[in-house]
Formats: structure tokens, sequence, C-alpha cells
């Protein structure tokens, strides 16, 4: 009885750990698309860059095409919207669904919305894929897609 008694108080107390230090993981992932914002509407692509993976390893979908790397993504992002004739506007992530796949890996669905100076709204859904790196959480796989 004993050992089970101590086996049952082990589970219990590792449940207790995992899901403390879960919800700790979800606001960190929490925290940086925060940041991602915070970086977006001061016009800050580089900072808003910051949140992705800087690998060749990342994948970035939005409007039935595929782009590979930081470095692809952060032009196609200027090219989007800082080059003639185009403006980030302000952006607003909502509707953020965070889940915990594993210690080091979370899955992110929500919504965005641009407000352009225009009084136009560009909106849409967008689904994350995080990994935990030696230098924190960071996306490294974004679907985005607009809305019609």
């Amino acid at each position: 009885m004993r050992i089970v008694s101590c086996f049952l108080f082990l589970i219990i107390s590792s449940i207790a750990v995992f899901s403390q230090n879960a919800s700790e993981q979800v606001t960190a992932v929490q925290k940086v698309l925060e940041q991602q914002q915070a970086a977006w509407n001061r016009h800050d692509l580089e900072g808003f860059m910051n949140g992705y993976w800087h690998s060749e390893g990342l994948t970035f979908f939005s409007g039935a095409k595929q782009t590979s790397g930081w470095e692809a993504t952060l032009d196609r992002y200027r090219k989007t919207y800082q080059s003639e004739g185009h403006e980030m506007g302000n952006l607003e992530f909502s509707e953020l669904n965070i889940q915990m796949l594993g210690p080091e890996s979370a899955f992110v669905r929500g919504a965005y919305k641009l407000t352009m100076s225009d009084g136009k709204t560009p909106h849409g859904l967008f689904t994350l894929v995080f990994r935990k790196m030696p230098e924190g959480w960071k996306i490294v796989h974004d679907h985005t897609s607009a809305a019609e």
C-alpha cells in the first residue's frame, strides 16, 4: 500500500508541475506575439521578425505561396508592407488559442487585423508552430490566410 501511495503521490506531483510549467510556457509564447504586435505597430519589421526562427528551416505559407527561410520571409514582408505604395498599418492579434504540444513546442491559432491609414482593414486567420530554442520561443512555421 505504501508503494501505491508513493506512486500516486509522484504522479499527482508530476501533473501539478507539468500544469504549472505549461502555464508558464503559454505565457512565454503569448509574450512573443505581444512583442511582435508592438514591433509591427512601431513599423519595426526586423523587431517583428525576432519572433521567427532565424534559420533556412523557417516556413511561411500565405496566398498559396510557400516562403522558406528567415531572410526570404523578411524580404516578403518588406515587399508586401514597406515597398513603394504599401504600408504596414496597425496590427491587432485576437482570438489567440495557444496549445502546448510538449515542453518545447506549441501550436497557436488566431486572427489578425490590420488597420490602414485609408480605413481599410485587411484581416484573416493564422496558425503557428512554435519551438523552444536556446534563445527562447520562436515561430518555425506560419500559415496565414487573408479573408476574401
